[in-house]
């Protein structure tokens, strides 16, 4: 594999930079940024969204008939790099971007790429994923929202719950049941929802944190238009794993990004933090070997997501390798966040502005225990990997 880039892509990178540095808030990502409420949050975001397509920065991969700009995952791959290493914000409407966009140019109809793909760029209309249920997380094939064909619309009754920004989303991706016959995962429909129906109610969830990202949301007598389904009835399954591989591989490369920023953060707690005799915790070989070990795992992923988006490349699709990937990187973040937790020693009780390095240790640590479980728990990438990629039996 050639890791090098071509001059054009590095000046592309050099672009990219100069747009970033002009354009990213004064002082975001430090204690000095001004504190923002749950609704100027979404403002804040959906407006970054906005600027973010209007600089010539979304959908770089993209066909230019949907708004984006024509050019390669490659260059994707250099502007996600240069945002993580700079700490630009993430934006709100990355689950329709990097999940439903890719997915749709694979599954839609013309009328639905042409209705739904240039708005999601612009930011105009954001999407949030309605998968998880109460009893339907990891053995997602087991959800209960259903569906039902009444003339001209489907109605649709049910929960969805860790529906992350559903409170600010316009529309909903949302999987429901549509047949109860035969192997389960084969009576499943995907839906597109507009989230201003009667019927829908969303409730958000208040974390550890005070952040209320995650929500519930509630499906009661909806009724969206017939052709509100990508991919066809009863093929939900196929369309969602697709969505999912783009969840589990695509986005190792601007994590690893942003891992490592928060590695060079966690190297200056080491040196801040005390051993009982005194000295720096950096100074403790035992720490030290730690540390190397979780700076070379993200060496690691780079390179493994330049793979995958490789294989994406050349191949126009991705399979079950999507989860070595999300397998790899979850855990790697969850050893993170506990090693950063064990570098504060008796001090990381403290989870507030007097806390050694604003709080970003205890961050990392309970951010990383939902990685193992969101986009398919480690136990589940397991078994794919056990059965779909070594052959063992089930």
């Amino acid at each position: 594999m050639d890791l090098s880039f071509s001059v054009e892509q590095e000046q592309f990178r050099q672009n990219a930079r100069a747009w970033l540095e002009e354009n990213i808030p004064e002082n975001w990502g430090t204690p000095y940024f001004e504190e923002l409420d749950s609704e100027e949050f979404g403002k804040f975001q959906r407006n970054w969204d906005k600027k973010v397509y209007e600089g010539g920065y979304a959908g770089i991969a993209w066909p230019k008939e949907y708004g984006g700009q024509g050019l390669t995952q490659v260059e994707q791959i250099i502007f996600n790099e240069e945002a993580g290493k700079l700490g630009a914000p993430a934006g709100i409407n990355g689950l329709g971007k990097l999940l439903l966009g890719p997915t749709m140019q694979l599954f839609g109809t013309d009328e639905q790429k042409k209705r739904f793909l240039p708005p999601l760029l612009q930011g105009e209309e954001v999407w949030c994923q309605g998968f998880s249920e109460p009893n339907a997380g990891s053995d997602l094939a087991s959800l209960r929202t259903k569906a039902v064909l009444d003339g001209d619309e489907w109605v649709i009754d049910g929960q969805k719950v860790w529906t992350s920004f559903a409170q600010y989303a316009d529309y909903c991706f949302v999987l429901g049941r549509t047949s109860n016959e035969g192997q389960k995962h084969k009576g499943i429909t995907f839906f597109l929802v507009p989230m201003n129906l009667p019927g829908i109610t969303v409730r958000p969830l208040i974390k550890i944190d005070k952040g209320d990202e995650f929500c519930e949301v509630y499906f009661d007598n909806v009724r969206i238009p017939k052709e509100n389904v990508l991919g066809g009835f009863n093929n939900g399954w196929k369309v969602a794993m697709t969505l999912l591989s783009f969840e589990r591989g695509t986005l190792s490369l601007p994590r690893q990004v942003g891992f490592l920023k928060e590695f060079e953060s966690l190297a200056k707690i080491a040196q801040e933090a005390k051993s009982h005799d005194g000295t720096p915790v950096s100074k403790n070989p035992y720490y030290r070997q730690r540390l190397s070990e979780i700076y070379a795992e993200i060496r690691i992923l780079r390179y493994h997501g330049l793979k995958t988006i490789s294989q994406l490349i050349n191949d126009g699709k991705l399979g079950t390798e999507a989860s070595l990937q999300k397998l790899f990187w979850s855990s790697m973040h969850s050893r993170m966040g506990e090693l950063a937790i064990d570098l504060l020693g008796e001090n990381a009780p403290i989870w507030n502005e007097n806390a050694i390095g604003n709080g970003l240790a205890q961050e990392i640590y309970f951010t990383s225990r939902g990685e193992t479980i969101y986009a398919g728990s480690s136990q589940i990438q397991k078994n794919i990997i056990a059965e779909m990629i070594l052959g063992m039996p089930k």
